[in-house]
């Protein structure tokens, strides 16, 4: 279940990044470009941590020592928190674009419906990555 969660997170990480760069002028707000940092960030965290479980399935190792734990969990919450923050921005903006000011349908070229579609893929990578955060965390817990 660890590994479907991290190749969940890297599949929605990759398709939200991929539909916010195929949106016009996104840098130029950087709400959308710093959620499309965290998702480049968390999508190489995501592959790192399942080559990490291939290459511990294959080499019979384990990976639930407390110490790696420990390291995986602060860094699972970090990315989370990042997330979080990312898509908050950005759907506020988002918001903000579409519905406060009107933006979306004054400007032909700002491409509203890709923004939205990036944003939605980011929340679910950040469920996943949550589900991730917290099941790594209970695990940790479950030592003590």
């Amino acid at each position: 279940s660890g590994m479907a969660l991290r190749l969940s997170q890297c599949f929605f990480a990759a398709a939200s990044s991929l539909a916010m760069c195929s949106a016009f002028g996104f840098s130029n707000y950087s709400a959308y470009f710093y959620m499309n940092l965290v998702l480049i960030v968390q999508l190489l965290w995501s592959l790192y941590l399942a080559c990490q479980d291939i290459f511990s399935m294959r080499n019979n190792r384990d990976l639930h020592a407390p110490d790696i734990l420990l390291f995986f969990v602060i860094i699972d919450w970090a990315m989370a928190i990042l997330m979080f923050s990312g898509f908050c921005a950005s759907a506020s903006v988002t918001i903000f674009f579409m519905k406060d000011m009107n933006f979306c349908a004054e400007y032909s070229r700002l491409d509203c419906s890709q923004f939205t579609l990036s944003v939605t893929l980011a929340f679910i990578t950040w469920l996943l990555q949550a589900a991730s955060s917290f099941s790594g965390f209970w695990l940790l817990i479950s030592f003590f």
